[in-house]
């Protein structure tokens, strides 16, 4: 007679915890997700309103295999279920003294305006590039493959003979000025570091990998917006028996003794099983486990969080393109104040996503769907009531304003706001800190909560919050490392 199959309980349908959830149910466990919300994807998430349709969250997808990867571990195909198209160019770059380019993906495109602005030379970049693909062979054997905090295997005791450590192992900022020139392109490359919430003043330099990933493997958008991901992932776990429970937050984590043997959910309910796996904020787990004086992450350890403006335009506006970036004129002054002074910019650096560029199905038969992001700190005390985020916005459209940009303020016909306190709100996130903690310095790029809890048996981690990290590849990565960790323990 077989015995029953192991059971776990993921708290959170985000990115991380279907993805997780998806690698358990296929290797035979019993998987039930408990997600607080009324819509499972966490931060992965959609808004709409009269035919226009607005991702909430990150706004392309870069290294795809991981994606692929995680349809095949359950049986199936990423094409069966989603068509990705190569974002190109990468962006559009406009800077304070009016200076503009494009960014390529097509290197014979992109060295003549890296040469221009780099005073003829374009071997610097080539450089920084090269130590970005060191760095991202050292990261596929070792921090993108399994937990630091579990023992090495021979493959990654090799691979790390290989990190460059003069120039992989400092200052991001400080690195990049090593390489390159131009303060405009220093400009375009230290804004990688908001990719993961955070300053490239402070970052350590192995981070350069992730310039490297998005111009070497591209940027992707999902037909349909990237909130397809999160309905395939569904829509299989249910194929493979994963049972998903919206509007079913968890109040508290069960243990006996140490060991962890379950989750109470806010209705009282008591559900048993053999492993936790916490999608959530992993700082927010002592609160969970009912330990006395527990506290989110302190602001100092924060990520960024963001202002996110959301703006359905009535008319189609065929000389936009896809992304755009519009430079603050001092960018070191902007993250100190994000940082430091812990307040949102007097000029913001502002981001623009217009999928419907590229993706029709997103609006209306007219029109565009336009997300506007500028980066804010994650604080608790900030009201974000309509006076701040009045002021707010007048400086977003005062630097779009001073950058060229269109006044579009007459041409929108739906619109939402979401501030660091609507994210916080929804999401769980202390203070609305996006990416969980800060990546300044090695302890805080490197050394994230582990996902593998060895002071609680039986309880493991998921997510941005935890090893590997932020964005929607390293993500993934966590809930196949996280599954292979409770296979290992568990079983």
């Amino acid at each position: 007679m077989s015995s029953p199959p192991k059971r776990a309980v993921v708290i959170g349908a985000g990115l991380g915890g279907l993805g997780v959830a998806l690698r358990l149910a296929a290797q035979g466990w019993q998987v039930d997700i408990h997600e607080q919300a009324a819509t499972a994807g966490g931060k992965m998430n959609r808004w709409t309103a009269e035919g226009y349709r607005f991702d909430t969250g990150p706004s392309l997808i870069t290294m795809p295999w991981v994606f692929e990867e995680l349809f095949a571990a359950a049986g199936s195909s990423l094409s069966n279920h989603l068509t990705l198209h190569r974002v190109e160019p990468i962006a559009s770059y406009h800077y304070d003294d009016g200076t503009h380019f494009v960014h390529t993906g097509c290197l014979p495109d992109w060295l003549p305006t890296v040469r221009k602005l780099e005073g003829g030379d374009a071997s610097g970049f080539l450089a920084f590039m090269a130590l970005g693909a060191k760095l991202f062979n050292v990261s596929q054997a070792t921090f993108f493959k399994r937990s630091p905090f579990e023992p090495p295997d021979r493959d990654s005791g090799r691979a790390l003979r290989d990190m460059p450590l003069r120039r992989g192992w400092g200052n991001y900022a400080r690195t990049l000025q090593h390489y390159i020139r131009s303060p405009h392109l220093r400009q375009l490359f230290n804004r990688y570091m908001t990719y993961v919430g955070s300053s490239p003043y402070q970052a350590p330099a192995t981070l350069a990998v992730i310039p490297f990933v998005e111009y070497a493997f591209g940027g992707w958008h999902v037909q349909g917006g990237l909130y397809r991901i999160v309905e395939a992932l569904l829509a299989l776990g249910e194929e493979r028996g994963v049972r998903c429970h919206l509007n079913s937050a968890v109040t508290g984590i069960t243990r006996k003794q140490q060991r962890i043997t379950g989750v109470q959910l806010v209705n009282g309910e008591v559900v048993q099983a053999d492993a936790v796996i916490m999608n959530g904020d992993a700082s927010w787990t002592d609160t969970l486990l009912g330990r006395p004086g527990a506290q989110p992450l302190p602001e100092a350890k924060r990520s960024l969080s963001g202002l996110i403006f959301l703006f359905g335009l009535k008319s189609t506006r065929p000389d936009q393109p896809h992304h755009q970036v519009f430079f603050s004129a001092d960018y070191q002054t902007e993250f100190r104040q994000l940082f430091d002074e812990r307040r949102f910019p007097d000029d913001p650096t502002v981001y623009i996503n217009m999928p419907s560029r590229s993706d029709r199905s997103m609006v209306p038969e007219t029109g565009e769907v336009m997300f506007v992001m500028a980066n804010a700190p994650a604080n608790e005390q900030d009201a974000w009531d309509g006076a701040m985020i009045a002021e707010a916005r007048a400086r977003v459209f005062n630097r779009l304003s001073r950058s060229g940009f269109p006044d579009i303020r007459a041409d929108v016909a739906v619109s939402n706001v979401w501030t660091p306190k609507n994210i916080a709100q929804r999401y769980a996130m202390p203070g609305g800190a996006i990416y969980g903690q800060v990546s300044h310095g090695w302890r805080g790029a490197f050394l994230r909560p582990a996902n593998r809890s060895k002071r609680w048996p039986g309880l493991y981690y998921v997510g941005g919050s935890t090893h590997p990290g932020g964005g929607t590849p390293t993500v993934l990565m966590s809930a196949d490392i996280t599954a292979r960790l409770v296979v290992q323990h568990e079983s």
